[in-house]
């Protein structure tokens, strides 16, 4: 919707915005500028910077707690270079800085220039918290450069520089932008730039908190500080709340065609009359297309039981068989991916869909944006709409910062980690702050970290926001890159040649062996091959034990991360075009 409104004031520059008048050599920008339409019509133009509704779903393709088709070159040492590193791109910031520059006409009202102006200010800051979270200093630019412009080959300001003019670019939008809350969850509005900020300020207070190496340690609590207050503005404002009145209200925020406007804040939004599609069931089911991403069992362990205890302390649970380990878990972990009961559509049939086994390589079949009817399946067919701001994060940035500077309290716990848990079904610790710290979380994930509040807080956010493409961005912030190094496993398989009954149906799903060739295979059953070699190739999906255990998958191709990964390198091709952008960032 929104391209088709910057074609129109594209069309309307170029035709100053009258098609009865002479025509004239040069265009002009007064018709924009002098008129709140045509002020809103450019700021139309920056919905452009925001991610479209396919990078909102495959955003979280390289984390620690999804296996894919492919370990990324990112990962491995020696494949990627500054040769092969990308998203060093201007444009759009000269797009927002020429806006700021020439929004000053007289004729047009005061009021509805900060509104305008606060738009602006707040995709500057998101465009540089982009470059800041890949590059780290990067050159700050606030005005539209001329060819001439020596600033066009400065050097690289410092992160802090970076981060304080985006701090006050969103505090102008936070108070000069005049809409509260928009009912498409299309709009940029006030709780939009609250919602931002808080996630901009948790990122950074906690990145100077755990990245002692920069020295910035000192200032992290300012940052966090102000991720409180941004989050409680949100808070207090009483906009948003959490979904409860839809049949699955965690899954039902992902597969609707409308956003949910009393959780989304902001959403990509899709509509089918309008030609406006995304590829989710394509992405999430196909065999040969997208990165094939699914849970893995590790992960998986960190949902809790519906009494709220830790399901790792259950005696057994290392080797229990799929359809066992899914029961009276958190009802998000069923709205996340196909558990027994999980149903498809095709042609109007309504049949089981047990996880597939052409797709996954771990058995934690994923379905959270996925539309249940098998025709959208095969192609950008998806009408639902993407949520890229959700309620459910402003209240895990909250409790995160409250939990960072130590003033947590049992209150602040039953308002956010309370609210989420109860949602997912959770029925016990709802209301008062944990004593005692998890030891699966702690050995697996996060050993540096002995507050029973912020490992939880932790499991709660990957858990609640799994796949929406901001856990690496976490990884990154707490410096636990080293958790992509995990191995990617997968269900447990108690013997090969054993036709295995995933979701409890009667029927036989799927079977491991090692027979290249099943002599009187079964129909209805997925068969996979676990044995140590497919020929002269070795096998990348095995079975722990050899016969049994976990099902594991790339175990061949080792996962590298060093301190360097935590920037991308600055692209080659800049720096020979600019040497002031050296010195590229530290081990590129």
């Amino acid at each position: 919707m929104k391209k088709i409104i910057f074609l129109l004031f594209v069309l309307c520059i170029h035709t100053s915005c009258d098609l009865d008048q002479d025509p004239v050599s040069e265009i002009t920008k007064t018709p924009v500028f002098n008129s709140p339409k045509g002020l809103e019509l450019y700021t139309n133009s920056f919905y452009e910077i925001l991610p479209s509704a396919d990078n909102i779903h495959r955003s979280d393709n390289m984390c620690d707690y999804a296996a894919r088709s492919q370990v990324p070159n990112f990962l491995r040492k020696g494949s990627y270079s500054s040769r092969q590193s990308d998203g060093w791109d201007w444009r759009n910031l000269r797009n927002v800085n020429y806006f700021i520059q020439n929004c000053n006409s007289p004729e047009v009202n005061e009021n509805v220039k900060k509104n305008h102006l606060g738009i602006a200010r707040f995709f500057r800051a998101y465009f540089y918290f982009e470059k800041v979270q890949r590059f780290g200093d990067v050159p700050w630019v606030d005005r539209p450069l001329e060819n001439d412009d020596p600033a066009l080959y400065g050097g690289r300001d410092s992160r802090t520089i970076i981060m304080d003019h985006m701090l006050e670019d969103l505090n102008y939008a936070i108070e000069n932008i005049t809409a509260i809350k928009d009912p498409s969850s299309s709009l940029i509005t006030k709780s939009v730039a609250l919602a931002f900020k808080s996630r901009v300020c948790l990122f950074e207070g906690t990145f100077r908190k755990y990245h002692t190496n920069y020295n910035l340690s000192s200032t992290a609590d300012k940052w966090l500080k102000e991720a409180e207050l941004a989050a409680k503005g949100l808070i207090d404002s009483k906009q948003y709340s959490i979904n409860i009145k839809t049949n699955n209200p965690y899954r039902d925020l992902f597969i609707s065609e409308k956003a949910i406007e009393t959780e989304v804040i902001l959403a990509s939004v899709c509509n089918k009359s309008l030609g406006v599609l995304n590829d989710a069931n394509w992405w999430w089911t196909s065999a040969t297309y997208g990165s094939r991403l699914n849970l893995t069992r590790t992960f998986v362990n960190t949902y809790l039981k519906l009494d709220g205890t830790p399901f790792t302390n259950t005696v057994g649970y290392e080797t229990m068989v799929f359809f066992d380990e899914v029961q009276n878990r958190d009802k998000r972990l069923s709205q996340t991916i196909r558990t027994p009961g999980y149903k498809r559509i095709n042609a109007g049939v309504v049949f089981d869909a047990a996880p597939d086994f052409t797709y996954t390589y771990t058995g934690y079949h994923p379905i959270k944006f996925c539309l249940d009817a098998t025709s959208y399946d095969n192609g950008g067919l998806n009408d639902n709409t993407i949520p890229m701001m959700r309620y459910a994060e402003v209240l895990l940035n909250y409790a995160e910062a409250r939990a960072e500077l130590g003033l947590l309290t049992d209150a602040d716990w039953l308002l956010t980690i309370g609210e989420l848990r109860g949602r997912a079904g959770i029925a016990g610790g709802l209301t008062t702050k944990p004593t005692v710290a998890d030891a699966y979380l702690q050995s697996n994930y996060f050993p540096e970290i002995s507050d029973p509040s912020l490992l939880e807080i932790r499991r709660e956010r990957a858990i609640e926001l799994v796949f929406e493409g901001l856990r690496l961005s976490d990884l990154i912030r707490w410096k636990k890159g080293d958790l992509v190094k995990q191995d990617w496993n997968g269900i447990y398989v108690p013997a090969l040649d054993v036709p295995m009954d995933l979701d409890g149906n009667g029927t036989f799903d799927v079977c491991f062996t090692q027979q290249a060739k099943v002599s009187n295979p079964l129909e209805g059953i997925t068969y996979v091959n676990v044995a140590p070699m497919r020929g002269d190739v070795v096998n990348p999906q095995l079975l722990k034990d050899g016969t049994k255990g976990e099902v594991t998958w790339m175990k061949n191709i080792s996962k590298d991360w060093d301190d360097k990964n935590y920037l991308y390198p600055v692209p080659e091709m800049a720096i020979i075009m600019n040497n002031n952008l050296k010195p590229q960032n530290a081990g590129w």
